[in-house]
């Protein structure tokens, strides 16, 4: 089954250009895969293309040996960058394994594990920044069928806030709490954003309103602040989306202070993080892979969590774009009262609308500009 030849795809969705790739074996069995990084398509599709001659004459079937070639082999560190190329390669490959033997991804990484996946929703809080957009957004969430939700109530805040908007940080998880009711998980996104203290300080006062979990409170460089707030929040921590290669999640799990980690298979490929999965496992955690780059990345995740024995929660942002982007792939990937099942075709089971794509090229201010007052209309920055 050996690789031929490799296309590239630029998909822009406003909030954030998608990138996918399709590769070609020379018996005519092709694979799709992801390569989405926030403001760099552009760049992951040369860094796809400037690799090639790595991978290109190999078989799709040695996903291993690719990724020692596309990683090891260049001897640099390209970080998310070259995470998010290998991705897009070794997932179009596991595309091609799983059409060759006639078998749904899932069923390659271990089987079936679960009747079926919770999700939970996020990128519904689109619009301004106030309780009351909250509010009525989370209570059109619930009504969807979604048993848990995630959003950022913190603006465009950078390592501290003023009491202000410290205030209306909390006004809006109270307002969330308040539309969803007590059965519904909330899950407070962090974004990377504060510094340790005030990731506490917010830990501290969020805690009335019973969060799942705080994602992400602090920038992920320094693993010694995730894991001392970790240790002194009240509230569980969940983190690991910015995580490129196993060691740094070695590094994580060794403290035994987080115990949700959001692996993201769009920045490590599947190989890896089904390893990264067991790793998890046998330090008594659970996964919620990241799952908001693109559409495939969350039919690779819904692959990878049924097959995990400690999945927790699956993120769905899907639901939540413009309308036509739910026929990005085909055939159409739903999610039934907050539940999904993986696709039961081979491989990944879903295949690219190539002529739907044709017609949302590629835009500069395609990308979610995060530390930007109003960011959560998702507008675009162009």
């Amino acid at each position: 089954m050996k690789i031929t030849d490799v296309e590239t795809y630029i998909v822009g969705n406003p909030w954030k250009n998608w990138l996918f790739v399709k590769l070609h074996t020379e018996e005519g069995i092709y694979g799709i895969g992801e390569g989405t990084l926030n403001g760099f398509a552009k760049t992951v599709e040369a860094c796809i293309h400037e690799l090639k001659h790595l991978y290109i004459g190999m078989s799709a079937f040695d996903v291993e040996a690719i990724t020692l070639r596309m990683i090891r082999d260049v001897y640099s560190d390209g970080g998310q960058i070259q995470g998010s190329a290998l991705a897009a390669i070794e997932t179009a490959c596991w595309d091609i394994i799983g059409k060759a033997t006639n078998q749904p991804l899932y069923k390659l990484l271990g089987g079936r594990c679960h009747e079926k996946l919770r999700c939970y929703a996020n990128g519904w809080y689109r619009g301004p920044r106030t309780p009351e957009n909250f509010y009525e957004k989370a209570k059109t969430v619930v009504e969807k069928g979604y048993t848990a939700l995630k959003f950022d109530p913190f603006g465009s805040a950078w390592r501290t806030v003023e009491r202000k908007d410290f205030e209306l940080a909390l006004n809006i998880i109270e307002a969330v709490r308040d539309a969803v009711g007590q059965d519904v998980d909330i899950l407070i996104e962090g974004h990377n954003r504060f510094s340790v203290h005030t990731a506490l300080q917010f830990a501290e006062a969020m805690l009335p309103y019973n969060p799942a979990w705080f994602e992400a409170p602090v920038p992920p460089q320094h693993i010694s602040s995730m894991v001392e707030v970790a240790k002194r929040s009240p509230i569980p921590i969940a983190c690991g989306e910015d995580y490129y290669c196993r060691e740094q999640f070695a590094e994580l799990l060794k403290h035994d202070a987080v115990h949700i980690i959001q692996l993201e298979p769009q920045f490590l490929g599947i190989s890896a993080s089904k390893q990264i999965c067991g790793m998890v496992h046998a330090h008594n955690g659970v996964i919620a892979p990241h799952s908001a780059q693109g559409p495939i990345c969350s039919v690779v995740c819904s692959h990878l969590n049924m097959a995990t024995p400690n999945f927790y929660l699956h993120e769905i942002f899907d639901e939540f774009n413009e309308p036509w982007e739910e026929e990005v792939l085909t055939p159409l990937f739903k999610i039934e009262e907050g539940y999904l099942q993986p696709p039961e075709r081979p491989g990944l089971g879903v295949d690219l609308n190539l002529e739907l794509m044709a017609q949302h090229p590629y835009h500069t201010g395609n990308w979610i500009p995060l530390f930007k007052q109003g960011w959560e209309k998702r507008e675009g920055n162009g």
